[in-house]
């Protein structure tokens, strides 16, 4: 009796066991849970990894997770690394880029089959002198887009001379009398009025409504928005209702970010990594999800690569 007595005052004034932090769904190249970077920047870096791999079959992706205490930065790539199994089978062709903003932590993850290419110290050197400098500053955007064309260019066997693009994502600018309405009755004009708007107004009532993904369809229908109604209403009405629209979106998905019901969307993208908005299916870290996403290839890595802080 009195041991069973000593063993559980033990147990009660002991401290709790440290907690390995979870490895999140892979949802897409790049996996934001942070909410560290701007939706010009994901779709941005977004479409660069994409080419690379396409280009390659190299596969590059980057995790944003808030904190990952108390378990160390290179534990916690290898778990997640191994556990998306990055890159093809058989040649391991994959990259792992974390930063964990919380922490002041980052670090790059190399397959085995790309250790050659990508050694120890380059991915320190894209570290210390691409990523950490930007991080200090606290640009994410720059520093994930930098360091992200760093490690492609050094796969390409490229120079890392020229830095990437950072202006603001936008469509192209034309003149007012560069465009006219387009030329058909009535009747056509209004049916196929009310098929664009639909279309148009429907995605973005679901980047609206949906946490995360909502800022990318926010960029995303900007073109739209712009191109559909100037060849339908005209220029004047054109920047009213661009206008509206560029105002609008963030204020009502700001006032919707503190209801009960946006706040259960969150919870689920985040522990689930999936939710369900209108009857689309919609993945964290930016898109819809669907039987064939975006997954790993088989491949493994053994701890290569290079950690910091800032």
């Amino acid at each position: 009796m009195i041991a069973a007595v000593a063993a559980l005052l033990v147990a009660l004034i002991s401290p709790p066991e440290a907690f390995a932090a979870d490895v999140p769904y892979l949802t897409g190249r790049l996996v934001d849970n942070a909410q560290i970077l701007s939706p010009a920047a994901r779709t941005r870096l977004v479409d660069m990894l994409k080419a690379h791999e396409q280009a390659t079959s190299n596969q590059i992706v980057v995790l944003t997770v808030p904190t990952i205490e108390p378990e160390n930065i290179e534990q916690y790539a290898s778990d997640v690394f191994n556990s998306w199994k990055l890159g093809q089978q058989g040649r391991n062709n994959g990259v792992l880029v974390i930063v964990v903003p919380q922490d002041r932590k980052m670090r790059i993850e190399v397959g085995y089959g790309l250790e050659p290419v990508l050694t120890d110290a380059m991915a320190g050197a894209i570290v210390r002198d691409v990523m950490t400098p930007a991080f200090r500053r606290t640009d994410y955007d720059a520093g994930v887009q930098d360091g992200g064309a760093a490690i492609i260019a050094r796969l390409e066997a490229k120079s890392v001379a020229t830095a990437a693009p950072r202006d603001t994502m936008r469509p192209p600018s034309q003149s007012g009398s560069g465009f006219q309405r387009a030329d058909m009755p009535w009747p056509q004009r209004i049916l196929f009025s009310l098929f664009a708007f639909t279309i148009i107004g429907l995605f973005t009532f679901i980047g609206i409504v949906t946490p995360g993904l909502g800022w990318f369809l926010y960029v995303l229908l900007i073109p739209f928005w712009s191109t559909f109604p100037l060849l339908l209403i005209g220029p004047t009405p054109t920047l009213v209702l661009v206008a509206a629209y560029l105002i609008g979106y963030p204020l009502t998905k700001r006032r919707l970010s503190h209801t009960e019901w946006y706040r259960k969307k969150a919870i689920e993208m985040k522990t689930k990594g999936t939710t369900t908005i209108g009857g689309f299916a919609v993945a964290s870290g930016g898109g819809f999800s669907s039987g064939g996403g975006f997954s790993g290839g088989g491949g493994s890595s053994g701890g290569g690569g290079a950690s910091g802080s800032w």
